[in-house]
């Protein structure tokens, strides 16, 4: 898995489902607790144990934190950058850390009043869900695994059962114990070994992404001496069982190496199988569905390179594919005697080849599909008898079942609207596919697809408690008209009656960039936004994936404008077509999409109500010109290169953070987190420093730093149901719909 500036939105949705073999996706502090309800963030705890009087006494709400002026200059290409608050980057700094906390202090204070409709929404969130449950079963081999949470509890127990579904039940790992003691915990790889006798795990209790290996044998329940500290997403087993391999990253948190362990030896006499020095590109690693191969890439932005190595034989050396080639993406599978080649090598939507296993050079690579314009060839699902094309095509995805004998289809899909995704397929040898769907109103559910009786089963739907019932909520697409006649989608949810009144407070989100698409999903803890008249809308911003690879084009490096003035394109026609009262517009985006927030509060202050940037990238100047911080010299081949002049001015023009004036902004709540890799925590608390000082008007702007996570937010279920709670009282108390 590759790391860019993304939304947290992908990291949430992805973590709940299986991704192809070698995948690329986008760029709080915590107690465990066993009583009923979870546990809540330090803010939180504050605000149930002070009354709203004692928390404004505390703080002087007239007297907001003003960080103080420190002029540092920067001159490039003839253009001074003046950085007032550079000095926000001393992480370590008691003055830095004060201002963080003055900061989170005063939002506290600002917010204290409601802290009945933000424990109200919690409730209510906390209600729908099902507390005690389980994750259908996946079938490997002669087990089944599966997952299942406990009323109360923070995280997962992962479990199994040999044989069959009625047999005593064995805990792999309870989730809740190893996060005992650690305000933030997240769980990463979790990799049992082909004979099922070992599990491969990770783990990360700051929030930084820098996860630690442990290895537990299943048959005793210990955990082995062995110990591997600072790997990233990758981690796999050879076929031996006694071989991990694993990603490690380097200083800017780049995964550069790929190496392997063996089982019983110390971490430093670990192999180091590849070492990527480009520092565009990232080290992936994963292995084929049929178990024969592990394949690792490096990857940068847009150009790949790939390598396998036989898994049966992991002490060997990995395979070259085939050498990279500026501007040429390809990714690999195995089915057979074959492998297969996705590549988008003159054929922007990408195209799909297969060579014979022992054949790889490029001259023996034949067509199996062609490239189609107004179709993107995403990723495949390979099988032994069957191979899925996952595709995206009028900004849905859908799947293409290809039989080795037989003629292709399509699996239909039963709404205009959706979302849907391969979902736990571990069985090389399956004749079914399992996959997620849901859409806007129909909740998160699981399928198994015969692909030769060309049936499907729901296996299950993620229960709503609390008598939800989707007849109750309409969804639709629409579409928007850029100024250059772009035709731009915006997904549409709300309540029927809502709609019936006519101009109703809307929130629009988009996220814009990476080529990631923002998916249309089923959210329980959002109903209680539509239940109180909110109609909640998705613009799908040139930058991102939905309309094929020329929509990414469209919106980055010389074209990245669009994808603001797109978003601002969406928000005038939902006031004009009467879905958004002009006067109750709130609008969202995290990290990249952040970085949207911010570009179009500058563009049109006036057009919006109340916002929120979580974990924004609005600091895009210095950033992109400090390739000390991770990602940014990654990054070049979507935002630029600012020591190229025509770079540095184009991306000037449109970075919040150097486009802050004296002059009205809406309502803004800007979220980070204090060890967030991808987006420092400096950068939005630079941009609220630097708009603080500057803005002309007395709207609410607040800061809310996690004192103790990343990039995601908190980690457990019930401290992100809190963390959800305040951000929606922020948009309901401004707007003065706090007692619906």
């Amino acid at each position: 898995m590759s790391l860019n500036r993304g939304s947290s939105l992908p990291l949430v949705i992805f973590a709940m489902l299986t991704l192809p073999i070698i995948s690329c996706t986008q760029r709080s502090h915590t107690k465990n607790s066993a009583t009923l309800g979870g546990p809540t963030s330090t803010l939180d705890t504050a605000s149930a144990t002070r009354t709203a009087a004692e928390a404004e006494a505390a703080v002087d709400l007239d007297s907001p934190p003003v960080a103080r002026v420190q002029r540092q200059v920067t001159s490039l290409h003839g253009i001074e950058l003046v950085d007032n608050y550079r000095w926000l980057r001393q992480r370590e700094a008691p003055e830095v850390l004060a201002y963080l906390k003055a900061e989170n202090a005063f939002t506290e204070a600002t917010m204290a009043h409601t802290g009945e409709l933000r424990e109200t929404l919690y409730q209510e969130m906390v209600g729908r869900i099902q507390e005690n449950d389980l994750s259908v079963p996946t079938p490997v081999d002669h087990f089944f695994y599966y997952t299942r949470s406990v009323k109360g509890s923070q995280y997962q127990i992962h479990c199994r059962k040999r044989g069959s579904l009625d047999a005593t039940e064995e805990v792999l790992l309870d989730v809740n114990q190893l996060a005992e003691g650690h305000d933030y915990f997240r769980l990463g790889g979790f990799k049992v070994s082909p004979d099922h006798r070992l599990l491969a795990y990770s783990y990360d209790t700051a929030g930084d992404e820098r996860y630690t290996l442990r290895i537990k044998d299943l048959s005793s329940g210990e955990v082995l001496a062995d110990k591997v500290e600072n790997i990233t997403y990758g981690l796999e087993w050879g076929n031996d069982n006694g071989t991990l391999f694993y990603v490690v990253a380097d200083a800017a948190n780049r995964p550069y190496q790929l190496k392997r362990h063996g089982l019983g030896q110390p971490a430093g006499n670990d192999t180091v199988l590849h070492h990527e020095h480009d520092e565009r590109f990232f080290v992936n690693l994963g292995k084929t569905r049929s178990q024969r191969y592990l394949l690792a890439s490096s990857d940068s932005a847009v150009t790949s390179e790939a390598y396998f190595l036989d898994a049966d034989r992991p002490q060997g050396q990995l395979q070259l594919f085939a050498a990279r080639q500026q501007g040429v993406e390809y990714r690999i599978d195995h089915q057979g005697d074959h492998f297969f080649i996705r590549t988008n090598q003159e054929a922007k939507n990408f195209k799909l080849l297969r060579t014979p296993v022992d054949q790889i050079e490029r001259e023996n690579w034949r067509q199996v599909i062609a490239h189609r314009p107004k179709t993107k060839l995403e990723w495949i699902e390979v099988f032994e008898r069957f191979l899925v094309v996952v595709e995206r095509h009028e900004g849905l995805r859908r799947f293409e079942v290809r039989p080795i004998d037989g003629e292709p289809h399509y699996i239909a899909m039963p709404e205009p609207v959706y979302t849907v995704f391969p979902a736990d397929n571990r069985q090389y040898s399956a004749e079914t596919l399992r996959f997620r769907y849901t859409s806007l109103v129909t909740p998160w559910s699981v399928f198994d697809y015969d692909f030769s009786e060309r049936t499907r089963e729901l296996l299950k739907q993620t229960e709503v408690r609390g008598g939800y019932d989707p007849a109750t909520y309409g969804s639709e697409r629409i579409f928007a008209t850029a100024s250059d006649g772009t035709q731009v989608p915006i997904s549409l949810v709300y309540r029927r009656d809502t709609r019936e009144g006519g101009a109703a407070p809307l929130w629009l989100t988009a996220y814009g960039s990476y080529g990631s698409s923002s998916e249309p999903y089923f959210s329980s803890s959002r109903l209680s936004m539509l239940d109180r008249g909110f109609v909640y809308a998705i613009a799908h911003v040139r930058g991102g994936g939905e309309m094929g690879e020329f929509w990414h084009d469209e919106g980055k490096l010389l074209n990245k404008r669009n994808t603001f003035t797109d978003f601002v394109t969406c928000a005038e026609h939902l006031i004009a077509a009467g879905y958004a009262d002009p006067t109750q517009l709130a609008i969202s985006g995290g990290s990249a999409g952040g970085l949207l927030i911010g570009a179009v509060l500058n563009l049109r202050p006036d057009l919006f109500t109340v916002a929120h940037a979580a974990v924004p990238f609005v600091d895009v100047m210095n950033t992109m010109l400090d390739p000390t911080i991770p990602l940014t010299v990654t990054e070049y081949e979507e935002w630029g290169n600012p020591n190229e002049k025509e770079y540095f001015e184009y991306m000037l023009s449109y970075s919040p953070y150097d486009n802050v004036e004296a002059k009205e902004y809406p309502h803004l709540l800007v979220t980070a987190g204090l060890n967030d890799p991808r987006v420092q925590y400096w950068e939005p608390a630079k941009w609220t420093a630097k708009l603080r000082a500057g803005k002309t008007d007395s709207h609410r702007l607040l800061l809310k730093t996690n004192m103790g996570a990343g990039h995601g937010g908190a980690s457990g279920r019930y401290s992100r149901l809190h963390e959800t709670a305040f951000e929606y009282a922020f948009f309901l108390d401004t707007l003065g719909l706090g007692t619906r």
